[in-house]
């Protein structure tokens, strides 16, 4: 570490300090839609982020953390951004991240572009739609389908949960950079859907075909609703596809993040085939 590195950081010692309370406000979704800012903590995580082109804009590592090769590249990659580095205890970033045994660094990102029109449908064969998902669990494991089966990105359609709070982040292993997210409701993005080429699937039990061997076509948006409700009955009447997958026991439904997971790659085959 060469001393004008060293000069360019600061180290934070108190929990009072001004920072932590701000990095903190992060895990709140009110603070994150004000600053336009979220979380993201693990070096694998940071690492995807910073190979998909987005270098965080502070970085805060634990100062009993272990040296690493991917760990120096990010942090000469947050200075020579302009960024900031920021060193502090492990109780101290354990109370920013919210999380007991937090990992030995985590960033800030600025949030990305969700609008509608920021998507280029064209751009990927397979699309996932969310509609009222309030899981930031279920999110972040449909992003990390989507980056799975190659999927262009994940479209949130009315209340979902949060895509860049913590815990979506979290589960997304990193698909949050990698996977496009657009947000919109019900009444912008049919509009949007239909003013270009694109096949609406569902998983329904309204006049539906079996899933397997459907004849699905791209760009495909593969779309499931939420946990408990499923997809308002309009919404799946004005799909192109409605497709229903065999349910041998007694459960009723899967869940939704792993009913876009098996569609998906369904999808995936029927495409690639």
């Amino acid at each position: 570490m060469t001393l004008e590195r060293a000069e360019s950081r600061r180290v934070i010692t108190g929990f009072s300090n001004p920072t932590v309370k701000a990095l903190r406000a992060l895990r709140e979704k009110k603070h994150r839609k004000a600053s336009g800012k979220f979380l993201a903590e693990g070096l694998r995580l940071l690492t995807d982020a910073r190979e998909c082109g987005h270098v965080p804009e502070v970085l805060v590592l634990s100062t009993n953390r272990d040296p690493h090769p991917l760990l120096t590249e990010l942090e000469m990659s947050v200075e020579a951004a302009g960024g900031e580095v920021i060193e502090t205890s492990p109780d101290i970033l354990s109370k920013i991240t919210g999380k007991d045994n937090a990992q030995a660094v985590a960033g800030v990102f600025a949030e990305f572009d969700t609008r509608l029109d920021a998507l280029d449908r064209n751009a990927a064969d397979i699309w996932l739609v969310a509609q009222a998902l309030r899981d930031p669990g279920n999110l972040g494991t449909m992003l990390r389908t989507g980056d799975a089966i190659g999927a262009g990105g994940l479209i949130l359609i009315d209340d979902c949960a949060d895509p860049f709070s913590v815990e979506a982040v979290r589960a997304s292993m990193g698909a949050v950079f990698t996977q496009k997210i657009a947000q919109a409701r019900w009444e912008e993005f049919e509009p949007w859907l239909r003013a270009g080429n694109g096949q609406l699937v569902a998983a329904s039990l309204r006049d539906a075909q079996p899933y397997r061997g459907a004849p699905y076509a791209a760009p495909c948006f593969v779309m499931v609703g939420n946990e408990s409700r499923g997809l308002p009955e309009d919404y799946e009447m004005a799909c192109d596809l409605r497709v229903t997958m065999p349910m041998k026991g007694r459960a009723d439904s899967l869940n939704a993040a792993v009913a876009a997971a098996v569609l998906g790659y369904e999808v995936l085959a029927s495409l690639e085939g």
